[in-house]
């Protein structure tokens, strides 16, 4: 029993160590004690630790009845001091493996409320990304529609000096064509002075051919 006693309590030891320290085994007996836990595991580690409780106390019975009769007796006996030691040891090795399995449970417990409350504080951050993520989507899109805005006003102002400009082109030709108009006007209205004139030199000269032809009729009588 003392072989057996010794080897839990090594174990248990090794385990705490496993689990003080951040390395792959430590996950696999995390994993472990989790499905212990499940279950019927519970019920199986509660009656083995009240069976070693039970044999404790038997031990420290044993060891009271002893001492008490070294006190009757008034003598040292042998093999009362065997037996003291004996169950003095195995007690001493119950409650150390009763110590270390109870602070193995509390090791993992802390050990999982760790991980959840980290798991806890992970899932808030994205949380918080996510809101932070669509502001700052939001303030892209803002820019970029702040500059499509500015290219758009640009383009306008280029419409509108163009536009500016066929007006005054247009001001100009119609200008252009109101002076032609005006020319052609004032070309017509030469052409018929001119007209009226020739008709006016005709009309002189035929006179003055009748005048002419009558003198000369005249001096020929």
């Amino acid at each position: 029993m003392q072989q057996l006693l010794f080897a839990v309590i090594f174990s248990e030891m090794g385990l705490i160590l496993v689990m003080l320290f951040k390395t792959p085994l430590r996950k696999l007996v995390i994993v472990g004690l989790d499905r212990v836990k499940r279950g019927r595991g519970p019920v199986m580690v509660k009656t083995v630790a009240g069976t070693v409780l039970v044999v404790l106390m038997s031990s420290v019975y044993s060891m009271a009845k002893i001492r008490r009769r070294r006190i009757d007796d008034g003598a040292v006996n042998p093999t009362d001091q065997v037996l003291m030691a004996k169950h003095l040891l195995e007690a001493t090795l119950m409650g150390s493996s009763l110590f270390l399995a109870l602070m193995m449970d509390r090791l993992h417990h802390y050990i999982r409320e760790l991980r959840i409350r980290r798991k806890s504080m992970e899932a808030v951050k994205n949380q918080n990304r996510g809101p932070e993520d669509g502001k700052s989507g939001g303030s892209e899109e803002i820019k970029a529609l702040e500059e499509e805005t500015a290219t758009l006003r640009t383009k306008l102002k280029q419409l509108e000096s163009e536009l500016e400009t066929r007006t005054k082109e247009v001001n100009g030709a119609e200008a252009n064509a109101v002076a032609l108009r005006k020319q052609s006007e004032g070309f017509l209205l030469e052409y018929d002075r001119l007209l009226e004139e020739n008709q006016n030199l005709r009309n002189q000269l035929q006179s003055l051919d009748r005048r002419l032809s009558h003198s000369g009729s005249k001096k020929n009588t």
